[in-house]
């Protein structure tokens, strides 16, 4: 369990890639005009309804269909984050898990990873296939390893929906951690877009 919120908070911080901010969050204010910047794309279909899954992370994607993805959820937890709330699925058999959410600590969006990226920050940074129509990167900060992932998928400029499968032996994602990632986001998307 330790570990898991150790890492749940690591993937949230790594998330934000940026200067932390506090404050309120905002959740219908429109994009910055001053973004995207640094080359990052601009989301074409923003979605501005975002405040109940802020607030409830775990709202975001049903269990039955975490489990159609990654199998048997044991067990779901949510995370306070200085970038914001997420949600981990812990699989059976464990230590398996899923963890994702909105950063809306990072006012930049994808933005702050592609001005990462171009400052040399990041160890691993690939632009992904449009994921439900909305722009994707794949990156990480020296913790990539076997059954790990991170993907951060842009909601509108200034917001991301994070994505992190931390996968053990037995999880029938194990070789495809990016994989569970897309299909991770592209589900909260989907709900995401009927709010």
């Amino acid at each position: 369990m330790k570990r898991f919120l150790l890492l749940a908070a690591i993937s949230l911080l790594i998330g934000g890639c940026g200067t932390q901010v506090t404050g309120t969050a905002t959740t219908s204010a429109p994009p910055s005009a001053r973004l995207p910047s640094d080359g990052a794309p601009a989301v074409p279909n923003p979605i501005t309804a975002t405040a109940a899954i802020e607030a409830d992370p775990c709202s975001a994607i049903p269990t039955a269909e975490i489990e159609a993805i990654g199998g048997k959820v044991k067990r779901t937890m949510t995370d306070d984050g200085a970038m914001g709330k997420s949600c981990g699925w812990i699989f059976e058999p464990g230590p398996s898990s899923v963890t994702a959410g909105l950063i809306p600590g990072n006012k930049d969006g994808l933005s702050s990873l592609y001005a990462k990226h171009a400052q040399g920050g990041l160890s691993t940074f690939k632009p992904v296939d449009s994921i439900e129509g909305h722009p994707g990167v794949i990156y990480d900060n020296g913790g990539e390893g076997r059954g790990r992932c991170v993907l951060a998928v842009g909601i509108r400029d200034d917001l991301t929906y994070t994505v992190t499968p931390l996968l053990t032996t037995g999880n029938p994602m194990l070789s495809d951690p990016s994989g569970m990632a897309t299909k991770v986001a592209a589900a909260a998307i989907k709900n995401l877009n009927k709010s």
